[in-house]
């Protein structure tokens, strides 16, 4: 007798074709940035969604268009496609452009705000975001819940006119140059029936009383991330996203567009770039033609995956497991492109250097302890993924 197997759902949504303006688009962005790289604006750098922060390259992608593109044109944007928005991404990434500035507020704030926000905070913050003028942070990982968000201690308390904010936000990218932050708290007590229950979204000015930004410096002194303190921090109630009680919902929502982007195998492009042309020319072994081909074979698979997830999101969707699962193998692609670099030249990395090789392999070393953190550790992505499954 022949066992039938539980037919398991499909994680990754259908593949899907650029449309044909992408490439006179694609050719548009790779002039610019040609242009920028030939006046010595920036040089190519890994991972520059986290480190490169330049306001000017923000405000010259906006006048182009290239930022805000899928918000709607009454609020400053340009109401073009999620796909349009993944070319232009993709381009900036793999020339290893600085796009820290604008990033959070672009790729999840805006189209958070679209769909859960108010009239009133789309006017306030959609056309600064749409102008590279108005910069944002995220405000969900805290000292003791890292990737298990439904244990957020921090809480807001209901006063006269608003909210009441009381809490401690760590690893939060920008903040010490950003305008605002989502703030995922809790609004009721925590109910270990559904932990998830009792979850609402803030919208904080991070110049507000109450607000203390420390610094949490790299190993190389580099400071991204910041410890955010919130005490007694006042919310108005024009400033709660979407509906109290709902922030689980939201933010899980939220989590599509931060896990599936290009970013999530892009990061170290550069580095693969750089890494081929160290070996042009030379004569390389089998062993290393099989490693450079594996690599390039799981950059392509990697995109298809993550171009799928972008055409759901066109579509009004948040696949949050296909999302989780672009995640985590991009993450782990990653790292892999890393170990290559430092197997198959016989270059270490230079933290002193300017630009160049070294500098992309000694910036890439120094990131890699944080790509599986950012966006959720590919453990607990590996568990939404199985429960996804059923497996668990």
């Amino acid at each position: 007798m022949t066992e039938t197997l539980p037919r398991l759902p499909t994680l990754v949504p259908p593949p899907i074709e650029l449309p044909e303006r992408a490439a006179a688009l694609r050719a548009e962005v790779r002039t610019f940035l040609a242009g920028e790289r030939a006046a010595g604006a920036w040089h190519p750098r890994a991972d520059v969604w986290l480190s490169g922060w330049d306001e000017r390259f923000s405000t010259e992608l906006a006048k182009r268009g290239w930022l805000g593109m899928t918000i709607p044109a009454e609020y400053g944007g340009h109401g073009r496609t999620a796909l349009d928005r993944y070319v232009v991404t993709e381009e900036l990434l793999a020339a290893g452009a600085p796009v820290a500035a604008h990033w959070v507020a672009d790729r999840q704030i805006g189209p958070s705000l679209m769909r859960f926000g108010t009239e009133e905070q789309r006017q306030r913050f959609l056309p600064g975001i749409a102008r590279g003028e108005v910069y944002f942070g995220i405000g969900m990982s805290e000292p003791d819940s890292g990737s298990d968000l439904a244990s957020v201690r921090s809480r807001a308390e209901p006063v006269d006119g608003g909210w009441s904010l009381t809490g401690t936000k760590v690893w939060t990218s920008g903040a010490h140059r950003a305008h605002a932050f989502f703030a995922l708290v809790r609004t009721s007590p925590r109910d270990e029936r559904n932990r998830h229950a009792g979850l609402s979204q803030l919208i904080v000015e991070l110049d507000a009383p109450g607000v203390t930004i420390r610094p949490i410096p790299l190993l190389t002194g580099a400071h991204h991330f910041n410890e955010v303190v919130l005490n007694r921090v006042f919310v108005p109630d024009a400033m709660v996203l979407g509906e109290i009680g709902a922030g689980w919902h939201q933010v899980t929502s939220e989590l599509a567009f931060e896990r599936s982007g290009p970013e999530r195998f892009l990061s170290t492009f550069p580095l693969l770039v750089a890494l081929v042309g160290e070996l042009a020319g030379t004569e390389l072994d089998r062993g290393r033609r099989q490693a450079l081909g594996g690599l390039v074979a799981r950059l392509w698979t990697l995109r298809r995956m993550s171009l799928a997830v972008a055409g759901s999101l066109e579509s009004g969707l948040a696949p949050e497991l296909a999302a989780a699962l672009v995640k985590d193998l991009g993450t782990r692609y990653e790292n892999e492109v890393i170990d290559a670099a430092r197997l198959l030249v016989s270059m270490p990395p230079d933290p002193g250097a300017e630009h160049g090789y070294a500098r992309l392999l000694a910036d890439a070393v120094l990131h890699a302890p944080g790509f599986t953190l950012r966006g959720g550790t590919n453990e607990v992505l590996r568990g939404i993924v199985a429960r996804g499954l059923g497996l668990r």
